[in-house]
């Protein structure tokens, strides 16, 4: 499992339980996040790409995992996808979960799907820095600066803590050195649409293997992306579902319907 930007393992608290029920579960956290060793990454997208990609695969070789259903969130997704295209043989299906970096910039604005005002706020005041450097710039105060800024975060995990551990949880995943933030804006261009949309190159997925893509239906991220991920692969299996009820932390917003499909979708392989 592989989460998505400024976040961690922590992150899928409401899903490891259910989910290692009937099998072995591995989550890490991506190099330049959470409690990973911060590198210096390249400044070119294209490379600072294949950096996050060698490191998934190191970690798997060192892992002994021969093949795996992989699972990625976000940026996770975009970079699982980015691993199938290196290493189909070591991926069994493909699991993107809201993922990011997948269509190309529009050049009509009327078809951007806005992003939340929180996110539009940080990218204008905060584009030419690295993303979360004002949660740094904070110190002490940081964790409340997440909670001002992402309530929802507490809500979705009210029922597991009542004080502020998960706000205190990303604040501590983003105070160290910004190397995956860094990675991360070397990525993008403006208000955080991919250089390299993955798009443009899921056809490189060699066909044999299957992918399912998880939507929130009110997610801000481009749900129309799965349906062009069918177009691109007309004979090869691709699933798209969107749960209701969910935004782009899907995995949290409803815990028990996303841990039923990917049960559904792991038990198929056994």
């Amino acid at each position: 499992m592989v989460h998505g930007f400024g976040g961690g393992v922590g992150l899928w608290v409401q899903n490891l339980d259910a989910l290692s029920m009937h099998r072995t579960v591995y989550a890490f956290d991506l190099l330049g996040f959470g409690r990973s060793s911060r590198p210096l990454f390249s400044r070119d997208a294209e490379q600072a790409e294949e950096e996050f990609v060698q490191s998934i695969e190191e970690w798997r070789d060192v892992m002994g995992i021969n093949k795996m259903i992989l699972l990625g969130h976000s940026l996770g997704g975009f970079l699982a996808a980015s691993y199938s295209t290196k290493y189909p043989d070591r991926v069994k299906h493909l699991i993107l979960v809201d993922p990011w970096g997948f269509p190309e910039r529009p050049t009509d604005p009327t078809q951007v799907r806005s992003p939340p005002r929180w996110a539009k706020a940080l990218m204008t005041v905060l584009g030419q820095f690295n993303p979360l450097a004002v949660l740094r710039v904070a110190g002490p105060w940081g964790p409340g600066l997440v909670q001002k800024f992402r309530p929802d975060f507490k809500r979705k995990f009210a029922h597991l803590f009542e004080d502020d551990t998960i706000a205190e949880y990303i604040y501590h995943c983003n105070a160290q050195t910004p190397s995956g933030e860094s990675a991360f804006k070397s990525l993008t261009e403006s208000f955080g649409w991919a250089k390299r949309p993955m798009l443009s190159r899921i056809h490189l997925i060699r066909k044999e293997l299957p992918i399912t893509l998880i939507y929130g239906a009110y997610s801000w991220i481009d749900t129309n992306s799965g349906e062009e991920v069918k177009k691109q692969r007309p004979y090869s299996y691709v699933r798209t579902i969107a749960i209701d009820d969910a935004s782009h932390h899907v995995y949290a917003d409803q815990p028990q319907e996303f841990n039923a499909i990917v049960e559904e979708v792991c038990s198929s392989l056994d």
